[in-house]
């Protein structure tokens, strides 16, 4: 028998393996006996997702299709089994009252070849416990106070720069804009240096951010890394780019060193941080530290402008809401004799309600990742969810829920009174997670919202132009939720 006719042989047996290998696989749920949405071959539940639809399009399909039928459905992250619970009371479970059970999220770390991956968000077990621990009381609402003024000149250096772009009247695409506010703020407070992105456009530090989110790998081989980890560690696989992890970790390691040789303390989260490294008995080593100032920085750059994107553009299509919301920045700045305080930020009630609208109708973090760390039954249903389970709770779909939210497509501040918010059932609102796993940065990211906000609504007015997309047209790339367009709005000066 001749060799190309063995590796031919070799290859119908390698190509039957990997097929019975991915039916089995896809045999997951119905083997269990638990109801699940049907797969496709090698794209599972996933068909189309990154090319014509998101993520949360895909999850949302799923909730639509089961809730009413159901209280917890199966499904395929292209090859994974994973559950998705759609009872409150389930996802209250998981979150929050099973919390033990479910305290990984499964997520791939290299410290050794990629230290920037050591972070806490990515971090499980014992591991990430001990530095939750550690790093909770770097964001209470007194260390907030700390920092405001820090935020607050990053502020008011943002309504300048808009004043010069805008002499009276201007089509403005606030994204990338806003994306340049929240690069000056988080490289202040993470890593203390002036970025300078505000007035250069093209600052190596605004360059490097926009590159570790948009330079990340495909979704195939984040999902090869998540499924087979210790493989992807075996094959020195990094989460991120090697020029990424080189420019924070020289950004960090120079920052933290001029520092401590010039004995400088600074109101921001790097000075927090050293303090840490700097104990008798030190709590982080400067791979750590370096490591939590990237997470600060990744997690604060994107979520808060995208945010604060999204809430622009809805103040622009609802005009009544953008004038009563600058009528109450007004009055309380008015009492404080126009000075933005710390204690002003926290009586303006309204500005907090159109924050958090615009999380529930736009979810820029549209789902929530938990893994199962033991063997675990469902109390509500009896199903038995093995050990190691990927559980994703759809945070978009649950936020456009019609029966928790009528008329979700509806821009509502009103849905975030105290009282609608009471009458609301617990883990209906999402956008931070919840539990002892919840968004750590929740208080600064929305500091940082509102100070944003409050520094461009009390100078300029803001409006729809032909170049504006409404309704708001979503991109499908990426994990979180994005702009598909851009959002150009007329921002007029006041």
């Amino acid at each position: 028998m001749s060799t190309l006719v063995i590796l031919f042989y070799l290859a119908i047996a390698l190509v039957s393996v990997v097929y019975f290998f991915i039916k089995k696989r896809l045999s997951y749920w119905s083997d269990r006996g638990i109801p699940h949405d049907e797969p496709s071959f090698l794209t599972g539940s996933m068909k189309g997702v990154g090319s014509t639809r998101h993520f949360s399009d895909a999850y949302k399909k799923i909730y639509s299709r089961f809730k009413g039928k159901e209280q917890i459905v199966g499904f395929f992250n292209f090859m994974s089994p994973a559950l998705m619970p759609l009872d409150l009371e389930i996802v209250k479970q998981i979150l929050i009252k099973d919390f033990g059970s479910f305290s990984d999220r499964g997520l791939y770390v290299n410290e050794r070849d990629d230290p920037l991956s050591g972070h806490l968000v990515q971090l499980d077990g014992p591991k990430w416990k001990e530095l939750r621990h550690k790093l909770t009381p770097t964001f209470t609402s007194g260390k907030m106070k700390f920092m405001f003024p820090t935020v607050i000149e990053v502020g008011n250096r943002f309504g300048e720069v808009l004043a010069e772009k805008v002499p009276k009247e201007a089509i403005v695409e606030v994204t990338e804009l806003l994306g340049r506010f929240t690069t000056d703020v988080i490289g202040t407070c993470a890593f203390g240096i002036e970025c300078n992105s505000l007035r250069d456009p093209e600052a190596k530090f605004l360059k490097m951010g926009r590159e570790s989110l948009i330079g990340r790998h495909s979704f195939a081989v984040i999902g090869f890394m998540m499924a087979f980890p210790n493989l992807a560690r075996f094959l020195h696989m990094k989460d991120n780019k090697e020029e990424v992890i080189e420019f924070f970790m020289k950004i960090v390691h120079e920052n933290v060193d001029y520092r401590e040789k010039n004995n400088i303390h600074r109101n921001d989260f790097l000075n927090m941080l050293i303090e840490m490294k700097n104990k008798p008995n030190p709590e982080l080593t400067m791979d750590e530290l370096a490591a939590q100032s990237f997470i600060f920085f990744l997690a604060g750059f994107e979520t808060s402008s995208t945010t604060m994107g999204f809430a622009l553009h809805e103040l622009a299509v609802n005009q009544d809401i953008q004038d009563k919301l600058r009528a109450e920045i007004q009055e309380v700045l008015q009492n404080h004799n126009g000075e933005f305080t710390y204690d002003c930020m926290v009586e303006m009630k309204y500005l907090d309600q159109v924050i958090d609208e615009t999380l529930r109708k736009h979810s820029v973090v549209p789902h929530l990742i938990r893994k199962a760390t033991v063997d675990y039954k469902i109390p509500q249903t009896g199903t038995l969810v093995e050990k190691d389970t990927v559980v994703v709770v759809p945070v978009d779909a649950i936020h456009h829920d019609s029966e928790i939210y009528p008329n979700p497509e509806k821009f509502d501040p009103e849905r975030f009174t105290a009282e609608a918010i009471q009458d609301r059932p617990q883990c209906a609102y999402l956008p931070f997670g919840d539990g002892p796993r919840n968004c750590i940065g929740l208080r600064f990211g929305k500091m940082q919202a509102r100070i944003g906000l409050v520094s461009l609504l009390r100078k300029f007015k803001f409006s729809v132009c032909d170049k504006t997309d409404v309704p708001l047209k979503k991109s499908s790339k990426g994990l979180l939720t994005s702009a598909l367009n851009g959002i150009y709005l007329k921002a007029e000066k006041l």
